[in-house]
């Protein structure tokens, strides 16, 4: 019985995943199959109750990271820190859950610049901008700034950054009050909504990671690339991550050129 792996979420229908891990099993010759799920809110935990043996993980995207942690049988310490997982596989226990999204942000981002780095600022406050934060203080980041639309919204991200061990000062303030980030600046917000107001308070900045991968060059990321600031992108993360899950998932290296040449063609292709 062949093994089948695939990526979860709603909605699914845009995900990159499926082309970075079959370009992975065709890179090393794996018997693989990869597929795409659309699993709606509510019903990741009856999803996972329904698969057959030949199940062997799943990568878990929005909105189903938080239910991933609940249905687990054992949960990474990393997970429970994130407070969410993008990452299940099938033990003989049952499913643990993982989350490679935060040592996926500090490898692209250690890619892209090998410079210094001693504060963050951080566009957005939602799940993502927590697995971010918790790879800024991996870096060993001290201060990070959180800019949020509704700083209300944003406090779970940041309680899940200061719970770092290296205990980051956060700092929460409303989007529109974003001062220049100096270091790194990280943008979690749609493109909508990176304003030409924001963009003239947030920069400059040593280096601009976008974590979209859609809509590029977003206006942020056309006014870092005129200043010359390196700039770290969604599809980055996405493949570093990826690399991550491959490992958890197959016992093999994810092999890094491979994906991130599939992931780059697909999206030339959009």
């Amino acid at each position: 019985m062949g093994h089948r792996f695939g990526v979860v979420g709603d909605p699914v229908e845009h995900s990159l995943s499926p082309v970075l891990h079959r370009a992975g099993y065709a890179a090393l010759g794996l018997d693989l199959r990869y597929d795409a799920v659309r699993v709606p809110a509510g019903a990741l935990a009856g999803f996972v109750a329904g698969l057959g043996p030949e199940w062997r993980g799943l990568s878990v995207t929005a909105p189903l990271k938080r239910e991933a942690l609940a249905l687990a049988d054992e949960v990474s310490g990393l997970a429970v820190l994130a407070g969410g997982a993008n990452t299940l596989v099938r033990t003989p226990g049952g499913w643990s859950a993982d989350n490679t999204d935060v040592p996926g942000a500090v490898a692209a981002i250690r890619e892209r610049f090998a410079g210094i780095l001693r504060s963050a600022t951080i566009l957005g406050g939602g799940a993502t901008a927590a697995s971010v934060g918790l790879a800024l203080a991996d870096l060993g980041i001290g201060e990070i700034t959180v800019a949020a639309r509704n700083p209300v919204n944003a406090a779970e991200a940041v309680a899940a950054i200061e719970r770092h061990p290296s205990a980051p000062r956060v700092l929460l303030v409303p989007l529109d009050e974003a001062g220049p980030a100096g270091g790194v600046l990280v943008s979690t917000v749609p493109a909508a909504a990176q304003t030409d107001g924001l963009i003239g308070r947030v920069l400059p900045a040593d280096v601009v990671f976008e974590v979209t991968y859609n809509e590029w060059p977003t206006p942020l990321v056309a006014a870092a690339l005129s200043a010359g600031v390196p700039v770290v992108s969604g599809l980055d993360l996405l493949v570093h991550q990826a690399v991550h899950q491959f490992a958890m998932f197959t016992g093999h290296d994810g092999p890094l050129a491979a994906m991130r040449s599939a992931g780059e063609a697909a999206l030339a292709a959009r």
